[in-house]
């Protein structure tokens, strides 16, 4: 089986660093021309820098995924530099953490609307492709998280959301998956500045993996890949949790 994205066109939201520059990336080794966005310049322009180094066509511009009006307006920008789109990614995250106005207005804004928006944007191009959308949530999303009510909660609305728009496209031929990953670490991500400014939960949460370490970036977008090719051309509507064991403790 191969995944293979020759001559696909891919959108990745919140593709700067992380799971998305992964994603991001791993979708261009595989063939396929990509756009990223994100709110923060420096880390946009150094992934755009190393996607341009496989070769294909690449689109990059900041977006703050909190305004709806710009959501539509890189959507349309991606699709115009690309041609077309294919594969749209939603990765975004407000990290809404904090139970309070602030946290449940980032997490909604960011986690959920942006999806829906994006996804709003996209539809014309993706009934053109019959192409698919990939959201990523969480395994916060599929149990509780008493730590970060508005992350867990939204994280769990947007697995909802994958299920409704894979019973709605899919008469477009058009697939709808999520991915629900556990902790992830990577240089300047949460987990990693919660190495030194939280120890104590950094190894709490470490002792509660079943394979005793946290997963990385490039194990999300290995089954992004599979998502978003051809070898997945009969699955929609499923959430795929990618966490080494971390539910089964």
């Amino acid at each position: 089986m191969q995944l293979e994205l020759n001559g696909r066109n891919a959108v990745v939201a919140g593709g700067s660093r992380g799971i998305g520059r992964a994603i991001a990336l791993a979708f261009a080794q595989a063939g396929a021309n990509v756009s990223i966005c994100a709110r923060g310049e420096t880390a946009l322009r150094a992934t755009e820098a190393e996607l341009r180094q496989c070769g294909h066509k690449v689109h990059a511009a900041a977006c703050d995924l909190s305004d709806g009006d710009a959501v539509s307006d890189y959507v349309n920008a991606a699709a115009h530099a690309l041609g077309g789109i294919d594969v749209l990614v939603n990765n975004a995250s407000g990290f809404g953490l904090s139970d309070d106005e602030a946290g449940w207005a980032a997490s909604i804004n960011v986690d959920l609307l942006a999806p829906v928006r994006a996804s709003r944007a996209a539809l014309p191009f993706l009934e053109k492709s019959q192409g698919a959308i990939i959201h990523i949530s969480s395994i916060s999303g599929l149990q509780p998280s008493a730590r970060t009510p508005p992350y867990g909660a939204v994280k769990a609305a947007l697995i909802q959301l994958t299920l409704s728009q894979a019973a709605a496209f899919a008469q477009k031929r058009i697939r709808v998956n999520c991915i629900a990953p556990g902790s992830i670490e990577f240089p300047g991500g949460t987990w990693d500045r919660r190495k030194t400014e939280n120890p104590q939960l950094y190894n709490a949460t470490l002792a509660g993996i079943g394979f005793g370490r946290y997963g990385k970036p490039e194990e999300i977008a290995s089954v992004a890949l599979f998502l978003a090719g051809s070898a997945a051309s009969w699955v929609t509507g499923q959430t795929i949790a990618v966490d080494g064991g971390q539910m089964l403790g």
